[in-house]
C-alpha cells in the first residue's frame, strides 16, 4: 500500500445541513451510506455544437475535470449531507492523488476503507455532451486483487460497515457478495442497474434484486427486463419483487410504486437546459436515498430525486455538478416566488424541511485543469 501524498492545496469545507439530524440517537451506525466500486478521472467537453466528426478538429466550449465512476454517487451523497463511507481503489498518479484529495478533503467522504494500488494508473474517461446527450470513451484496468483482510473484500469483519443504507449497481450474472453481507447487517440497499452486455435482459440474473430495499432502473432498462410496454407496467411488474420499484423516465419525470402498500407516485421532470447529463443519474438515486432515510412520502423522495438531478445537468461533470443544500433553497426561493398564487406544488415539502437550512457558499466544480500551484 503506498503512501498518498499530500496535494498543494485544499478547498475548506463546510458545514453542512443534516437532513437526518432529527433522527440521529446515540447508537446509529457511523454512517449513513457505504458504497463501492470504480473512480474514474472523468474529462468533460461541452460546448461541442455536433459529434465529433472524423479526421476533423473540434473545438469545444468549455471543459472540465472531476472525480467520475462511483465518485458521481459518493459525491452525490456527501453533498446531500449524508456520512457517506467509500471503499475503493486509486491509481498511484496524480489522476489519483486529485481524485481522493477532492473526494476525502473537498467532499468530506470517507475512505479509510480505500486504499491506493502501486504502479497502477487512474481509469480515465474523456465525455463529450452535444445535443443533450453525450458520448464517452473511457480507458483503465482492473485493480489487482487485495489481501483477504484489507479495503473492499465482503468477508473482512469491518466491511461492509454498519450502515443505514447501501447503493450498489447490479450486474447480470455477477453476484456481488457483500451486498447480501450489508442486507443481513439491517442495511437498506438501494440499487441501479446497467445496460445488459448479454441481451438476455432476465430478472433472475440480477441476483441480488431479492436484498434491495428499492430498485432504480430507467424506462427502457425497466422495460426491458419487465417486457412490459411502458415504464409506468414495468414499475408494477418490479414491484413484486423488490418493496420500491423506480423507474425514471427522462423529461416524463419518474414513476414509483411501493410493492407494500400498492402507492404509487408520478412526479413530471423539472424543465431546464442540460449543459452536461453526466452523472444525473446517480444523483436521481442519491436524492431518493436521502429522502428514504428521513423517512419522507414517496411523492416527496420522487419529486425531490428528479430536483436534484435536474439542478446537475446545468453544471460541468458527474461528481462535482451535484447541487449542494444551498442551491436547492436557492432553487425553490426563485419557483415560489414564481408560482401563481393559490396553486399547488410538488415541492411544497421543502419549506419547512429548509427551515434549518444555512446560507453557504456554492460547492467546488469541475475546472478544466487538475488544480494551480499555490504560492
Amino acid at each position: 500500500m503506498s503512501t498518498r501524498k499530500t496535494p498543494s492545496s485544499r478547498t475548506p469545507r463546510q458545514r453542512r445541513f443534516d437532513p437526518l439530524a432529527r433522527l440521529r440517537t446515540p447508537g446509529d451506525p457511523r454512517w449513513d451510506v457505504y458504497l463501492t466500486g470504480t473512480v474514474f478521472l472523468d474529462i468533460i467537453f461541452t460546448g461541442l455544437d455536433s459529434a465529433p466528426v472524423r479526421g476533423t478538429e473540434s473545438w469545444a466550449r468549455g471543459m472540465g475535470s472531476s472525480p467520475g465512476g462511483i465518485a458521481n454517487m459518493a459525491t452525490a451523497l456527501a453533498r446531500l449531507g449524508l456520512h457517506t463511507s467509500l471503499a475503493a481503489a486509486f491509481g498511484d498518479d496524480m489522476y489519483g492523488d486529485y481524485c481522493h484529495d477532492a473526494l476525502e478533503h473537498g467532499e468530506g467522504i470517507d475512505l479509510s476503507l480505500s486504499h491506493t494500488v502501486p504502479g497502477w494508473h487512474s481509469p480515465v474517461t474523456v465525455s463529450m455532451a452535444y445535443e443533450g446527450e453525450r458520448t464517452m470513451i473511457s480507458h483503465g484496468h482492473e485493480a489487482p486483487a487485495k489481501e483477504a483482510a484489507a479495503g473492499y473484500d465482503p468477508e473482512a469483519p469491518e466491511c461492509p460497515p454498519a450502515a443505514r443504507a447501501c447503493v450498489s449497481s447490479l450486474v447480470p450474472g455477477r453476484p456481488q457478495e457483500w451486498i447480501a453481507t450489508a442486507a443481513r447487517r439491517g442495511s437498506l440497499i438501494f440499487a441501479d442497474v446497467g445496460w445488459d452486455e448479454t441481451g438476455r435482459w432476465d430478472l433472475k440474473a440480477l441476483a441480488e434484486l431479492g436484498d434491495c430495499e428499492a430498485f432504480l432502473p430507467n424506462a427502457v432498462e425497466a422495460m426491458r427486463y419487465t417486457g412490459a410496454d411502458c415504464p409506468r407496467s414495468a414499475a408494477h411488474v418490479l414491484s413484486e419483487y423488490v418493496p420500491l420499484a423506480v423507474v425514471t423516465m427522462g423529461p416524463e419525470g419518474a414513476y414509483a410504486v411501493d410493492g407494500r402498500t400498492g402507492e404509487t407516485a408520478d412526479v413530471p421532470a423539472i424543465a431546464v437546459e442540460a449543459l452536461d447529463t453526466t452523472g444525473a443519474g446517480d444523483v436521481f438515486v442519491a436524492g431518493f436515498v436521502t429522502g428514504s432515510l428521513a423517512g419522507w412520502p414517496l411523492a416527496d423522495r420522487l419529486a425531490f430525486a428528479g430536483l436534484t438531478a435536474s439542478l446537475s445537468v446545468q453544471e460541468f461533470g458527474g461528481s462535482l455538478s451535484a447541487p449542494s443544500w444551498a442551491e436547492i433553497a436557492e432553487w425553490w426561493h426563485r419557483a415560489r416566488a414564481a408560482r401563481p398564487a393559490g396553486t399547488d406544488s410538488p415541492y411544497a415539502f421543502l419549506d419547512t424541511l429548509l427551515t434549518g437550512c444555512d446560507p453557504a457558499p456554492p460547492p467546488r466544480r469541475a475546472v478544466p485543469t487538475l488544480g494551480f500551484r499555490s504560492g
